[in-house]
């Protein structure tokens, strides 16, 4: 059954497909919408193509001419796409409003309303929460930036239903009247300036999250981080803290016993599987949103009891004679590599590498004390071994891509050592996505076994 889509536009133009692209113009068809897509990539002879033609909209393949925004009144845009393509400047020179996918599955969604972002820990959070709800027998649906495109499963919740969605800058900065009921903020590092072009751009665009918020609404918050402590000010939603520095008896906390929220004791950390000081704060944040939704203690506990790791993040692999392997290829910034490496504090050989977007890596140096070797690869190769070199590595080795670096790792590698991806760079260089870099670690993996 079609949702009903609350937009007063009649004339859209669904730019870049993909799998959100496709189930908006859907959706908007749907709605009795006129549509017209626009795509670079896709091929005249996709089955996808074809059906979205049969269903009335005009396709326009293989070029992006200023023409495809004649008589458009909305452009619902791919995330990926930046707001200096042309198409996408044009139609804001024209005043024409540009928005995300997930802006419509926000008008047709019934349920209550989860959203996290932070530069680092979203899926893992954002999958937290969703066990941490399924355990307490709530009905829980999860999508977004996660891989689960969020107009499709907006479709099939209802009002009972909590859709836990996690959101990237990208699709936050193309929100008009998006609310989360409870929004998390993890943590802001400078990141994805290739895209925002500047710092104080992205954390915009992360903060757009409780832009529309009420004070029926809550937002956790990283007590911790000072853009989001400063920013949260201006939010006019309920704050609830968490933090691992401090009480808050507002939020969520921990000492060396126990995780708190309102003071009341969830769960003792020694039942924790999660490794990481890092996914400590991940866990902080997924306690304060999964009680404020209605999560049972039990409930949360059962997840924490057993929840291991998030695939690509921090992932448990294999141990090889000794030597084991963790695959955390979605650490995309330096950020989320310096935290990897805090999460041992034995040998370690460290795969990085990957897409250079101009920054430097010497942030990471503090982290390296307990590094014996680096193995580098793709574009920033060789600034990660002159922030080796700089750091007192022993042993540093260049490698054409992943599988190579692992076997060398490998090669390098003895008894008790941890061998970990987390490349501190994004994998767009060499591979499509961070997940296609991380099954190709883990292949590697496997083929030396």
């Amino acid at each position: 059954m079609t949702k009903i889509l609350d937009i007063p536009y009649m004339n859209i133009l669904v730019l870049g497909l993909a799998k959100s692209g496709t189930s908006a113009a859907k959706l908007l068809i749907e709605n009795g919408k006129k549509i017209r897509i626009n795509d670079f990539s896709s091929n005249e002879d996709d089955p996808v193509i074809k059906e979205l033609q049969d269903l009335g909209a005009e396709v326009i393949l293989g070029s992006h001419p200023l023409s495809v925004l004649d008589n458009i009144e909305l452009v619902v845009k791919n995330p990926g796409i930046p707001y200096d393509n042309p198409i996408v400047d044009e139609a804001i020179n024209q005043k024409i409003p540009v928005i995300t996918e997930v802006e419509l599955a926000g008008r047709i969604n019934d349920g209550k309303l989860i959203g996290i972002t932070g530069s680092n820990g979203k899926t893992t959070t954002t999958t937290l929460i969703s066990e941490m709800f399924a355990k307490s027998n709530l009905p829980v649906q999860m999508a977004g930036n996660i891989g689960i495109v969020a107009t499709e499963v907006a479709r099939k919740v209802t009002k009972d239903d909590i859709l836990v969605m996690e959101l990237s800058s990208f699709q936050l900065q193309g929100i008009d009247t998006f609310t989360p009921n409870i929004a998390v903020l993890l943590n802001i590092v400078e990141a994805h300036l290739d895209y925002h072009k500047t710092l104080q751009n992205y954390k915009e665009a992360k903060f757009n999250i409780f832009k529309n918020q009420t004070e029926a609404d809550y937002v956790v918050y990283n007590a911790d981080d000072q853009h989001i402590s400063e920013a949260i000010q201006k939010a006019h939603s309920q704050k609830v803290p968490f933090s691992t520095k401090k009480k808050v008896s507002e939020g969520a906390w921990l000492d060396e016993d126990s995780i708190y929220f309102r003071n009341e004791k969830v769960v003792y950390r020694k039942d924790i599987v999660l490794v990481g000081d890092h996914n400590l704060e991940n866990i902080l944040a997924s306690v304060c949103a999964a009680k404020l939704g209605g999560a049972s203690n039990r409930g949360i506990q059962k997840v924490l009891n057993t929840f291991s790791g998030v695939k690509h993040r921090l992932q448990y692999v294999e141990t090889i004679n000794g030597r084991v392997f963790y695959n955390d290829s979605k650490a995309t910034n330096v950020l989320a590599t310096q935290k990897a490496l805090a999460a041992f504090n034995q040998p370690t050989i460290l795969l990085a590498g990957g897409l250079d977007r101009g920054n430097s890596y010497d942030e990471m140096i503090p982290y390296l004390s307990s590094v014996k070797a680096i193995v580098a690869f793709g574009e920033t190769a060789d600034k990660i071994k002159q922030t080796a070199l700089k750091a007192g590595v022993s042993i540093v080795e260049l490698a054409e891509d992943v599988e190579q670096a692992t076997k060398i790792a490998y090669s390098l590698s003895e008894v008790d050592d941890v061998i970990l991806l987390s490349p501190a760079s994004a994998s767009w260089d060499q591979y499509r996505s961070f997940e296609e870099r991380g099954d190709m670690f883990i292949q590697a993996v496997h083929t030396i076994k």
